[in-house]
């Protein structure tokens, strides 16, 4: 009896102690994707964002029709259905023109069993294990846009989920729908001296101004570069405007977040010779405004994130990389060399003083992109996005209509794929420890475990629950 008592007391504190941890986990992922969301709705459109919640400007009804209601679905029977099953758009039905292709974009998923609906599309943030268009049909292909990082939705990084998806929209170059160039509006602006300050200019500013500059209110995220800004500090003056290990005060009208793309903030980071340019994760290709905003305004960034970063570089040198020095004080050691040798300091921003950007590889994606950046003219992303997979299933029924088998598309590991958070090596001598920061390497590799049951209970193309899908994920 007592023995059997022990068992059953051993077995409750097991399943308190993955309890706490699952609720500890979901909060966290609860908490970044409000965040994350938030940072989608207050966007200003520097990336393409604040296009999200308007009506995509080049889906024009079909001559002769009017945009169709969802109720009308009579209307639809001619036209292959895009059930947006994260509703991203929020049209709940439109008729849209794709070059020579129309389809019926919509979010209602009373179109679920509609014998046209051919694609389900889905927002990678919002991609959960709720409800998925299950049983899947061999017809219906799933489409991923994703631009954000992993800290996201860490699933979707992990072999077993990305292959779920016939057609992919994200940050790698390799996707179908590369978005590497998201936050990047042209050529001209990295060329622009709009904001330039000159350096004599900057010289003289460095007597009230340390030479770099941090600006970051997202603290302590996957790549653990408030640790490595902090030790950083301790060899080099840094003034840090943001929430994160802030020593500096913006502007009272400029602290909102939204303003970070404002005249007036441009104008206070121009002032510095250095910017810590570090990305919230270090994956291939993810590269936001925090490179490309100093390009623009004049800056040397001091880059960490992208270790694939030399390959978008406007020159050979137009950036410092943290990953080509083994420790924060000899980062520390060469910024202070450059401070202090104007011949040296102006070789990183010659490029843009003489309006050359060498580097075909961007030059190439820039121009080749189907998509604009802040452009009323072009389309933006999630237009690309939805018609390159109106596009692609019409050619499958094309090839269908004329005897041949349709082609299958695969997204590849590549398309999505970051390595496992670390933490530098100095890191645990921090005075500070956040506790999402400690979380990061096991929600990690806790995510790993969700894509495997994620995947095994897909393939067994039927709906499972919730309670399915943690028991498998928690089984041994």
């Amino acid at each position: 009896m007592v023995w059997i008592q022990r068992r059953k007391l051993l077995a409750s504190c097991l399943c308190i102690t993955a309890s706490v941890f699952l609720l500890v986990t979901l909060q966290v992922v609860v908490e970044l994707g409000k965040l994350e969301r938030k940072k989608f709705k207050n966007s200003n459109g520097q990336d393409g964002h604040a296009m999200m919640e308007e009506e995509p400007t080049h889906l024009y009804p079909l001559p002769g029709k009017e945009a169709l209601n969802w109720k009308n679905k009579s209307e639809t029977d001619n036209y292959p259905i895009m059930l947006w099953w994260s509703p991203l758009t929020g049209e709940t039905g439109r008729l849209g023109q794709c070059g020579a292709d129309a389809c019926f974009f919509t979010i209602n998923r009373t179109y679920l069993h509609h014998h046209m609906t051919k694609a389900f599309l889905f927002y990678g943030t919002d991609f959960n294990i709720d409800s998925l268009p299950l049983p899947r049909k061999a017809h219906h292909d799933w489409a991923l846009f994703h631009e954000e990082s992993p800290k996201n939705n860490y699933k979707l990084f992990h072999k077993p989920v990305i292959t779920l998806f016939n057609y992919t929209a994200t940050f790698s170059r390799h996707s179908h729908l590369p978005l590497t160039t998201q936050y990047l509006e042209g050529v001209e602006v990295l060329t622009s001296l709009r904001y330039l300050v000159p350096l004599r200019s900057k010289n003289i500013l460095r007597r009230r101004l340390a030479p770099l500059v941090y600006v970051q209110s997202d603290c302590d995220p996957p790549s653990d570069r408030d640790s490595y800004v902090r030790e950083l500090m301790t060899h080099v003056e840094v003034d840090s405007y943001g929430e994160c290990l802030r020593n500096k005060d913006l502007p009272p009208q400029l602290k909102n977040p939204a303003s970070m793309d404002a005249d007036g903030f441009y104008r206070i980071i121009a002032q510095y010779k250095f910017i810590l340019a570090f990305e919230n994760a270090v994956c291939d290709d993810y590269i936001t405004e925090k490179f490309w905003r100093p390009l623009k305004l004049g800056v040397v960034p001091v880059y960490y994130g992208s270790p694939s970063i030399a390959d978008w570089l406007p020159s050979n040198r137009s950036a410092i990389l943290v990953s080509e020095f083994a420790h924060p004080r000899e980062l520390a050691s060469y910024i202070r060399q450059l401070d202090h040798d104007d011949r040296l300091y102006e070789a990183y921003i010659e490029w843009k003083l003489k309006g050359e950007v060498s580097n075909q590889r961007l030059l190439t994606a820039l121009k080749e992109r189907k998509w604009g950046v802040q452009d009323v003219h072009q389309d933006n992303y999630i237009d690309a996005f939805e018609c390159m997979v109106c596009s692609k299933v019409w050619d499958n029924i094309r090839l269908q209509e004329k005897g041949l088998p349709p082609k299958r598309w695969k997204a590849e590991v590549t398309h999505l794929s970051c390595p496992e958070p670390t933490v530098f090596a100095f890191s645990p001598l921090a005075p500070r420890w956040s506790s999402l920061r400690e979380m990061w390497i096991p929600s990690f590799e806790q995510s790993k475990k969700e894509a495997q049951a994620l995947r095994w209970l897909v393939d067994r193309n039927k709906n499972f629950s919730a309670q399915e899908f943690w028991a498998l994920v928690f089984k041994d």
